[in-house]
């Protein structure tokens, strides 16, 4: 879908807004306006970095509220220095970094009348699913799939990172599914 070019301009603008975040200590201000229409377009993303084979930050939006290039580089920094999980990177780990773009379609309703039905309209290794009840609401990408071996286990695991416990059910709870188009640099360290 995106030439190498443009997939290039994405991995670049990620890189540079990490570089310059360990560098300055601040998130750079992104400037568009150089950027082709395509990468003007708003969508919604989610950067995945990996050091060693390991996950080292993950930050992202369903919502597409800036254009595609500013989305990457402000999710990039944040999946960098203000994943919770993680302390910040460091200046000597970016070159070894592994990133990942994940450029969001636009949700879709998974329609279903109870927890066996969800289960068995998920998609393994394609549906990337937001579930929602209420306030609570957790979302998994589509490369989860890759770490979970039944749609019943992807379920169970998404329900948790949504703050329910496993077995949670409630007519009240709804599911999104969305594909993505994955960007990466291939680092594949292990």
């Amino acid at each position: 879908m995106y030439s190498a070019i443009l997939r290039q301009q994405m991995l670049s603008a990620a890189k540079d807004a990490i570089s310059h975040g360990a560098n300055m200590g601040a998130e750079m201000e992104f400037d568009d306006s150089t950027y082709c229409s395509e990468l003007k377009k708003h969508k919604a993303t989610f950067v995945t970095l990996k050091l060693d084979g390991l996950l080292r930050g993950c930050i992202g939006n369903l919502i597409a509220k800036e254009s595609l290039i500013q989305s990457i580089a402000h999710n990039a920094y944040s999946a960098a220095f203000r994943d919770p999980r993680f302390d910040p990177v460091q200046l000597d780990e970016i070159p070894l970094l592994a990133i990942e773009i994940s450029i969001l379609s636009d949700t879709t309703p998974i329609q279903f009348d109870s927890e066996q039905e969800l289960i068995e309209n998920l998609k393994p290794g394609i549906d990337g699913v937001v579930l929602s009840d209420n306030v609570q609401s957790g979302t998994f990408l589509p490369s989860v799939w890759e770490q979970v071996s039944t749609p019943e286990a992807f379920l169970r695991h998404l329900k948790v990172k949504a703050g329910f416990n496993e077995e949670y059910w409630s007519d009240d709870i709804t599911a999104e599914r969305y594909s993505v188009n994955i960007i990466s640099n291939n680092k594949t360290a292990v």
